[in-house]
């Protein structure tokens, strides 16, 4: 079991210091060996682990999307928030997220296109990574609805607008070079005022 302990937190340790690496130095100029040194082991070792480093990317991305869900799944769970005031901090959290791993998204914008090239859809891709926070939005909203806080609007149709705001932060941070979420989070907070009863 401690062998299974340990192979488990080196491996999440590879992640955490192998995405601070594509963040700092961008994914075409990090090396496998770069990743090996970084983490203080040899590339022999790193390949017991994964395959390339298109292969750590993506497990460095699952890795930070489950830390995400897990916070969203605290905030969610806080009883002494109404509906409104937890999709707003919710919204909040995930806009001030995007502004802190602002590096990373301009490290998945030219992987994102260059796996298109090779014929890989990137939408699947970001729909696989994304739609857990999708349906922590909608459960949300669904008991907003139910607790006759926010109007019964299409389900789907609010998340989208939701989300659309996450989506935009990624490209304004990832092409525009702007890491302020503030006005998403304002816009947000517009919408979510639309649809209350009250």
């Amino acid at each position: 079991m401690a062998i299974l302990v340990e192979h488990d937190k080196r491996k999440h340790e590879i992640l955490e210091k192998s995405l601070e690496l594509f963040c700092r130095e961008g994914f075409d100029d990090v090396t496998f060996q770069k990743i090996a040194d970084a983490c203080g082991i040899t590339r022999t070792t790193l390949y017991v682990y994964f395959k390339n480093k298109q292969e750590i990317l993506v497990w460095s991305i699952k890795q930070l999307t489950q830390n995400i869900e897990s916070r969203l799944v605290e905030i969610i769970n806080d009883e002494s928030l109404g509906a409104d005031e937890c999709l707003r901090r919710v919204m909040a959290w995930i806009l001030g997220e995007c502004g802190n791993y602002h590096r990373l998204f301009k490290v998945l914008l030219p992987y994102l296109l260059s796996i298109e090239k090779s014929g890989i859809d990137p939408g699947e891709r970001v729909r696989r990574r994304v739609i857990r926070i999708k349906h922590i939005l909608s459960g949300v909203i669904i008991r907003g609805q139910n607790d006759g806080v926010f109007k019964k609007v299409p389900i789907s149709t609010l998340n989208d607008l939701l989300y659309s705001a996450v989506e935009t932060a990624m490209f304004r941070i990832s092409v525009l070079n702007k890491n302020s979420t503030d006005d998403l989070v304002q816009m947000v907070n517009l919408a979510i005022d639309g649809v209350l009863t009250k």
